[in-house]
């Protein structure tokens, strides 16, 4: 391909995602849930593609569509499940949350043992990603 049309291409799902997020903080109209739905759905695939971009890359170079997944799921979640999505927003605002930890607590009694243990299992499922984003920079 063409490195103008690449660059055209780039330039142009820029600024469809600019003027999606315009859109979406616009006072002046009200969105519907639906399209509140999209748009939460696509700020959580960039956030997806900062978070993951150099394992999806490794992975589609070698394993084709396998990478597909990463971004598929929480974007479905998003779209299929807002009443769930509401109601955890709703309880974490209620009780007063900022983390996952937190959450979990605050579901058994605020028990700082659950989150010892749920910091302690995020922790351990972070790791890899950091090792990779430190070894995509080296």
């Amino acid at each position: 391909m063409n490195t103008w049309v690449l660059l055209l291409i780039g330039l142009g799902y820029m600024a469809l995602l600019f003027a999606i997020a315009w859109r979406g903080d616009s006072p002046r109209k009200p969105l519907r849930a639906i399209h509140a739905n999209w748009i939460y759905a696509l700020s959580l695939a960039v956030y997806c593609t900062s978070w993951t971009f150099y394992g999806a890359v490794g992975s589609a170079a070698g394993d084709g569509w396998s990478f597909a997944p990463i971004y598929l799921g929480p974007v479905l979640v998003f779209l299929l499940l807002p009443k769930l999505l509401n109601r955890i927003i709703q309880v974490a605002s209620q009780q007063n949350v900022t983390s996952i930890a937190d959450f979990l607590a605050a579901r058994y009694g605020k028990s700082q043992a659950v989150a010892v243990a749920a910091t302690g299992i995020c922790l351990m499922a972070v790791i890899p990603y950091l090792a990779l984003q430190l070894k995509a920079v080296d």
